[in-house]
């Protein structure tokens, strides 16, 4: 048995273990009165950590919190939203989360296991936090932040583009399967309620109705015809991909072009365009996707180059419908760049805009945007001069992107909307 001394009793009531009191029972020496100390401390600390972490759980909505990614480094994001796990304690949550460095598609669910929750920042009113912030902000700044926010919703009031953002802050759907693809979504798409708790969602690639299980799909074998139910479940589909695109039900007013790759199984959609039956704005494309297992494969400047070759057999010039896509805007700047560049290149002599124009079908906006971007254009006497020097066009056909997949004009059988019937 060991033996202690009564510990004496500090002025300010904590006690303090007297040094060298006890022995071992086998004689050998304690640990030094340090260890307990730093065993008391540890402990404390271990106590208080438990502690505010316990008292920071849940997570309120608008916590900036550090996250561990896919790519296992952390990164800062912002909780959008959260829900109580099933079969979980008081604390026990999923968070929807934005990552602050890159895109809204990427918003995900995570588990608390994911969060450094020692990186946590005190919640700013936003409200507040705006009003601060917009003070130190020039009239230009805000302006442009501004046009930002209502990209894509100009048809909306400041009310209803809140109550918009708020509907559609959460993906509703995580994955679909579509033929032999499992493809995470990007963005919100309003499904039926009845699909509401469904975090998968199962797609006929042939007619695109859409199963919440696997076994539905699996008895369901239809063969796709053009019709509305069709083109409806095309734009639910795209919707997932598309952010800045607002979800038409009456699909009667727009024509859809769908890509596919064909195999002995059959034909499987990788891309379509939409276009208005009769566009007062001269739009020859309304919207386009190239689905993400299929991208980088040429198919989207492939859709490009072909609704303008509609537009030519139309003898009219085309535009996209704006806003579109970050990356529906970078497969038209490089489609422009490498249409117009090759031009130039062959071209002996002087060529003006309007030439340009009709031989491509591009708008003389979009012409005059592109030129301008690569430096070959300059404003002199009250006109646009081309400077296509040879040089600079080697050098700019280097850096440009490789053309899509080309368009066979001559196996082309198509009659204008306005002909038909």
């Amino acid at each position: 048995m060991g033996s202690i001394d009564t510990p004496a009793v500090e002025e300010n009531g904590s006690t303090r273990i007297p040094d060298a009191t006890y022995t071992n029972g086998d004689g050998s020496s304690p640990p030094p009165a340090a260890a307990y100390s730093a065993i008391a401390r540890s402990g404390n600390e271990s106590f208080r950590s438990n502690k505010r972490r316990s008292s920071m759980l849940p997570l309120e909505v608008g916590t900036r919190v550090l996250c561990r990614w896919r790519d296992g480094k952390f990164h800062l994001v912002k909780v959008i939203e959260r829900r109580r796990m099933q079969c979980g304690g008081p604390n026990d949550y999923e968070y929807y989360v934005h990552y602050t460095e890159f895109n809204r598609r990427l918003d995900e669910w995570v588990r608390l296991e994911q969060l450094d929750l020692a990186s946590v920042e005190t919640v700013v009113d936003e409200k507040v936090e705006d009003k601060v912030t917009s003070l130190k902000m020039t009239r230009h700044q805000k302006r442009k932040i501004d046009e930002t926010h209502v990209e894509g919703h100009e048809e909306l009031d400041a009310a209803s583009l809140r109550e918009h953002e708020e509907f559609t802050k959460v993906k509703n759907i995580a994955t679909i399967e579509l033929g032999r693809y499992e493809i995470e979504t990007w963005y919100f798409s309003p499904f039926p309620p009845e699909c509401n708790d469904s975090l998968k969602l199962y797609f006929c690639e042939f007619c695109l109705n859409f199963m919440k299980r696997k076994e539905h799909l699996q008895r369901h074998m239809v063969d796709g015809k053009k019709n509305k139910v069709y083109g409806q479940n095309l734009c639910y589909l795209a919707k997932l991909f598309l952010d800045h695109k607002t979800l038409y039900y009456d699909v009667d007013l727009f024509l859809f072009y769908v890509l596919c790759e064909c195999d002995d199984r059959g034909c499987h959609m990788v891309g379509y365009f939409s276009k208005e039956k009769h566009s007062e704005e001269s739009y020859n494309l309304a919207c386009i996707l190239t689905l993400p297992p299929y991208q980088r494969k040429g198919y989207g400047k492939f859709l490009i180059a072909f609704s303008y070759e509609l537009s030519k057999k139309e003898g009219k010039v085309g535009t996209p419908e704006r806003p579109l896509s970050d990356l529906g805007l970078l497969s038209y700047r490089g489609y422009w760049t490498r249409v117009l560049l090759d031009i130039l290149k062959k071209h002996k002599g002087n060529i003006s805009i309007k030439e340009l124009n009709d031989m491509t079908a591009i708008k003389a906006e979009d012409i005059l945007a592109t030129l301008q971007g690569l430096e070959l254009i300059q404003y002199r006497k009250g006109q646009h001069v081309i400077c296509a020097d040879p040089k600079v066009l080697d050098r700019h056909l280097k850096a440009a992107a490789r053309g899509g997949l080309e368009v066979d004009v001559s196996k082309l059988i198509w009659t204008p909307y306005k002909e038909q019937g």
